[in-house]
């Protein structure tokens, strides 16, 4: 089969997932949370930021393999094209987190208080960059950028496969704009990532910091694509997919996981080895109130994906291979909340007890759903993970699995290692 049909019962199953979403939102706006309802605001920026960046990264492989004239990966490149869909929903949502900082509806980043920032000589040092206007108008300048070479690519993809001539213009218009978007995607993902989440410790820094938070995009987004495209294979689409396209994926996670530890120790062991206050207050505050996260992000993204794929045949089996991807992606999403939750947290506290308001946890007591994933955090991540999914799968409906006329087709077709 080479189209593939989205069923009513695979639809029914994402939306009863994104109604659990929407109503795990509902509840944690207006159910135990603060004043400030920041325990929802983080689920919002924490999710956004994570389904937002498996995109990006989903887009980056593209352009990547590309220019790279890499050809393994095309029997199933119509999964990578459908998985970059999401950029279209993520520029909604950080437009509406950008908004929301004109519009007092969250206090997420502390620079946003413009007399916190006028009386403090680290966040005035850093308000050329660390604006609303930044936020909003250059957040939607960059991902408008990004939309736009997503669609080139996605549109010449589609018009090679009707190009009957085979005459290869359009791939090699392809090429063109997908080596135009990696260096424009590697600095602008950076100044992303700063707004977006390195900002919420807005007195901190890392020149690490972009790296990591990409990498750990790219291995959880290259985990649920293995979910995916294995998920597809068992119901009969994919048939051309091999032991050794999987394999490569594998490798894939298994290499990438190992990458992206390499950013986690070398982040952490030249900011704890410099020993300078104002750097390691992020990993002392992550270290020592958040422990079980802080050392268990090690051992789910790193100890169990190098024990469990060191073996060669381990990357070829399906169920064994679907079920570290699981862990890993659960692994990834939990780096993202230790990445969120510490800094809006600190900086509620901070915004109400300056306020004379109610303060719920303190230092000693973390608050649900800032200490650990609650119920209510689970259900948001299934909400908008079966919104990804609905979207990837409509996307890969729209048109035929298998790109025929792309000029690398036959070298996937017979790939070995």
């Amino acid at each position: 089969m080479n189209r593939f049909e989205f069923s009513g019962k695979l639809k029914i199953i994402f939306i009863v997932g994104m109604a659990v979403g929407v109503l795990s939102l509902l509840l944690t706006y207006f159910v135990g949370d603060d004043e400030l309802h920041s325990r929802f605001w983080s689920n919002f920026l924490h999710n956004s930021t994570f389904f937002t960046g498996l995109s990006l990264m989903a887009l980056f492989f593209l352009a990547a393999s590309i220019t790279a004239w890499a050809g393994w990966y095309v029997i199933f490149k119509r999964l990578w094209e459908s998985f970059t869909i999401f950029l279209i929903v993520g520029l909604v949502l950080m437009t509406i987190l950008g908004i929301g900082n004109y519009l007092n509806w969250h206090h997420l980043y502390h620079w946003t208080n413009e007399a916190d920032v006028m009386n403090d000589t680290i966040l005035s040092g850093k308000a050329s960059f660390l604006n609303k206007e930044w936020y909003l108008i250059g957040g939607l300048v960059i991902m408008g950028i990004w939309l736009f070479f997503r669609q080139k690519i996605r549109n010449l993809s589609l018009k090679e496969e009707q190009n009957e001539q085979l005459d290869y213009k359009d791939h090699r218009r392809l090429r063109f704009y997908a080596a135009a978007f990696l260096p424009i995607m590697g600095f602008s993902s950076a100044a992303m990532i700063w707004l977006w989440l390195m900002s919420l410790d807005a007195h901190w820094y890392s020149t690490l910091y972009a790296w990591y938070a990409s990498a750990s995009w790219f291995v959880a987004v290259t985990a649920l694509l293995i979910i995916t495209l294995i998920y597809l294979k068992k119901v009969g689409y994919f048939q051309q997919v091999t032991n050794q396209h999987i394999h490569d994926l594998g490798k894939f996670l298994f290499a990438f996981s190992i990458f992206w530890t390499y950013l986690w120790f070398s982040q952490f062991m030249l900011i704890w080895y410099a020993n300078i206050g104002e750097e390691t207050t992020y990993f002392l505050t992550r270290k020592d109130d958040y422990p079980v996260l802080f050392f268990g992000n090690v051992v789910i993204n790193f100890v169990v994906p190098f024990l469990a794929l060191m073996i060669n045949n381990s990357k070829k089996h399906h169920t064994w291979l679907v079920v570290i991807s699981a862990i890993v992606f659960l692994g990834h999403w939990m780096d993202f909340f230790l990445m969120v939750k510490p800094g809006v947290l600190h900086t509620t506290h901070d915004y109400l007890s300056h306020g004379g308001h109610h303060i719920e946890g303190s230092a000693e007591h973390i608050p649900m759903g800032f200490s650990m994933p609650g119920f209510l955090e689970i259900g948001t991540l299934i909400g908008f993970l079966s919104l990804f999914m609905f979207l990837v799968f409509t996307s890969l409906s729209k048109a035929n699995l298998v790109s025929e006329n792309d000029p690398y087709l036959e070298e996937s077709l017979h790939h070995h290692v």
